[in-house]
């Protein structure tokens, strides 16, 4: 009876969930290959249900089965999808409505969501990040990451691209447990230790029809290539972060996307495995629930067993709760530039030099400086002048950026119809972020502002006795560009739409105009390099997607450097120790290049230099979290993600989530003081003591008590209490500062955000 109760109890939940708009695209794709493709609709619809384990005298399918009226659909399908054991107890099954309606009023149900399809969301990023090959230092101490897991759930993996020789790893662990799966395609050695897909009904092996797990998983942990390139462009040699780590492939999406169900088999195959850190570069295009999102609900199954859990923020920014993937045990990952420049300049005869970037650049080896008319049309700002080469031939089109697919087909027509060359504006939205991508040769794409002064020399040489002329140089890779970093436009930003009163995105990361490997199937450049054996290509793109694999090999690092750390542990360590200047030591900048906000940034820029000695670390166990969860979500929720009878809310006190022991800190902006707990960990010199440095604008008052810790040993733990009391000024919402502990050149630093309107506590 009391099941039944539950059962009913939880039907409102399953009618709520079903309303939930389908996740969107969250991948900078670099091309129009990716992109969203409806599925034959059926009267069955895959979903995720989670039950109660199995009793003792039952084998786990057997009791998965019993909830289900039999083994196959009327069309001979197999009902039974994927079956979880480490994620949670359940499975993903074909059900009609009506089914799934008596699975609900079973014994032993606990709830259930639809199955939901998310979206998949580097020669010079090590030394961008101060990791040099061969020089004493942290990649060298750290072993390269040597001995530790990466396991990524992405789209495949091209195997036998030399990001992946073993040359110089290890045999992986004696803990790993897991495989390459008989049949794949894959070509395991000591690099890449295991290899499974869960897509397609697991027998299409892992090869890669995207590109974007290649890609990722060179990022994270791939091994030196010399002479890598894209065209020649970016050359220099390849690594991953962690180019010593062990990586292993759940291929879990196709071209079309990411079922939430494949999702969930990945995760539950990478905690038995043993992996250490799970690298995920994709998400939806909002944030749900924590209870009713798939990513969270696993990701926190990995945590509770000791696995650091990296995702992307998605590519929905700059809008405001654009975050995705902001559960507080998630390491949310944010994308930035690079002080790397793909160099191509407009020329504008009688007028200004404009800096640009192309992708593709092919210099006019018998006339590099002719001149060509340049053409701007305020009606045609997108450049829909079809085929027409009376308009376009000879000419230099400025055209304004709009959806990828009409921009490909737009430019591919100029280009057919004659045209000399494109200049490709950024739109108002994107700013200064320049998404480099393949229009083809004669295509510079520049920033909104560089934009406006093309547009207005076009415009204003109309109107005078000169015509208006220009031409392109193309300089190839430029290093020391700046500003560096700065956040990319499409970034996900805070705050959280889930739980706005814990700092989200955590932290920022390359993830703009990456270079990182690429199946050779799919066309790209081919590296020169000799050691490549005609298998090594290499490819330009952006995203979150890249930003997360580049954090992910950081965590890595760590990882090998304290083996016994928690994942709460290592996030904050990489959280304390970031950068919140750029490398210029000004502020970091948004894509308009003004200040950017923790709610773009995070604490700020991974470094990964400093993260292996925090000196102090904020440590959160599960217990932490699930009183968290029960002061956000309720009983039910926190019982379907925590999944422990130990730990129910009746049993825990409730913790808002001010007074989570997070890394970061935000509080309500109030006038009177606001007061939150934290607790830190002694990681670094036995014998220390640190003092607090306070940095905040005049507008807010931080008072910390005690203002001095004094530790005596290793892994001793002080509680002190911050009090934040302030206003807003110039229609602020959210007055920005920070909370440093300091002992000698150890500096512990937490953003601390006062907002307006936060009233969750």
């Amino acid at each position: 009876m009391a099941s039944l109760s539950f059962t009913y109890l939880l039907l409102p939940f399953l009618f709520t969930i079903l309303r939930f708009p389908a996740p969107v695209l969250s991948y900078v794709s670099p091309d129009a290959r990716l992109h969203h493709v409806q599925k034959e609709t059926s009267k069955y619809r895959v979903h995720i249900v989670l039950v109660e384990p199995p009793p003792e005298t039952d084998t786990p399918r057997h009791h998965w089965e019993s909830f289900l009226p039999i083994t196959l659909t009327d069309s001979g399908e197999q009902r039974l999808v994927h079956s979880y054991t480490e994620v949670f107890s359940g499975f993903a099954a074909r059900l009609i409505d009506s089914e799934l309606d008596a699975v609900t009023k079973k014994p032993g149900f606990v709830s259930a969501f639809p199955d939901r399809t998310l979206q998949l969301a580097t020669t010079h990023t090590p030394a961008f990040l101060g990791l040099t090959r061969g020089a004493a230092g942290f990649w060298n101490s750290s072993g390269y990451g040597k001995g530790v897991i990466v396991g990524l759930l992405d789209s495949g993996i091209h195997a036998a691209h030399p990001s992946f020789d073993d040359h110089g790893v290890p045999p992986p662990p004696a803990r790993w447990k897991g495989a390459c799966a008989p049949g794949s395609a894959a070509r395991c050695n000591k690099k890449l230790i295991g290899a499974r897909s869960f897509v397609g009904g697991g027998d299409d092996g892992v090869s890669d029809d995207a590109g974007h797990g290649t890609h990722t998983s060179s990022t994270a942990a791939g091994n030196f290539v010399d002479g890598a390139s894209r065209d020649g462009l970016a050359a220099g040699t390849a690594a991953g972060i962690a180019p010593g780590a062990h990586v292993a492939m759940y291929k879990v999406c196709v071209l079309e996307g990411c079922d939430s169900s494949a999702i969930l088999a990945g995760l539950d195959a990478a905690i038995k495995d043993g992996v250490d850190v799970l690298s995920i570069s994709l998400g939806g295009s909002v944030s749900f629930p924590f209870d009713q999102d798939p990513i969270a609900v696993g990701a926190f199954s990995a945590v509770s067993k000791g696995v650091v859990v990296v995702c992307a923020a998605g590519n929905s920014g700059p809008a405001p709760s654009s975050v995705v993937n902001d559960a507080p045990w998630i390491l949310t990952v944010a994308a930035g530039s690079v002080d790397r420049a793909l160099e191509a300049d407009v020329e504008l005869v009688n007028g200004p030099h404009v800096a640009g970037e192309a992708l593709t650049q092919v210099k006019n080896s018998s006339s590099p400086n002719k001149k060509y008319p340049l053409l701007f049309s305020e009606e045609r700002r997108h450049c829909q002048y079809g085929d027409d080469s009376s308009i376009v031939a000879g000419k230099i089109l400025v055209c304004e950026a709009t959806d990828l697919p009409t921009e490909m087909s737009n430019i591919r027509d100029l280009l057919s119809a004659g045209a000399a060359g494109v200049v490709l504006t950024n739109s108002n939205t994107s700013g200064y972020t320049i998404v480099v991508r393949d229009y083809g040769p004669g295509v510079v794409q520049v920033s909104t502002a560089a934009g406006v002064n093309i547009t207005h020399y076009a415009t204003s040489t109309r109107r005078s006795s000169s015509a208006a002329a220009a031409f392109f140089t193309f300089n190839s890779t430029v290093l020391g560009a700046r500003p560096s970093p700065t956040v990319a436009s499409f970034s996900g930003r805070g705050p959280s739409a889930v739980t706005p009163g814990v700092l989200k995105p955590d932290i920022l990361a390359p993830g703009l105009n990456i270079l990182a490997a690429w199946p050779p199937a799919l066309g790209e450049t081919e590296t020169s390099s000799s050691s490549s054996g005609g298998s090594g290509r290499f490819n330009i793109i952006s995203g979150t997607s890249m930003a997360t694999p580049h954090t992910s090999g950081v965590v890595a690092l760590v990882r090998s450097a304290h083996p016994d750390w928690s994942p709460a542990a290592i996030k904050s360590s990489i959280l304390t120790t970031s950068d919140e200047v750029d490398t210029n030591g000004g502020p970091i900048l948004d894509e308009q290049h003004g200040k950017a906000g923790a709610h773009a940034t995070g604490a700020g820029h991974v470094n990964p230099t400093r993260a292996a000695d925090p000196g102090l670390v904020y440590d959160l166990s599960v217990p932490e979290y699930a009183a968290y969860l029960c002061a956000l979500l309720g009983d039910r929720a926190q019982a379907t993600i925590v999944r422990n009878a130990s730990l129910s809310c009746s049993k825990l006190p409730k913790t808002a989530e001010a007074q989570l022991n997070y890394p970061t800190i935000t509080v309500p902006l109030q006038p009177t003081p606001f007061t939150v707990n934290r607790t830190v960990t002694n990681v670094g010199p036995a014998a220390s003591t640190y003092t607090a440095k306070v940095d905040v604008p005049g507008s807010l008052k931080v008072q910390v008590s005690p203002a001095t810790l004094v530790f005596s040993k290793a892994g001793e733990k002080k509680t002190f209490s911050v009090s934040v009391s302030g206003q807003a000024t110039g229609g602020q919402d959210v007055v920005q500062g920070s909370l440093s502990w300091v002992s000698g050149k150890l500096v512990v630093r937490s953003p601390v955000l006062a907002v307006a309107g936060l009233n969750r506590f």
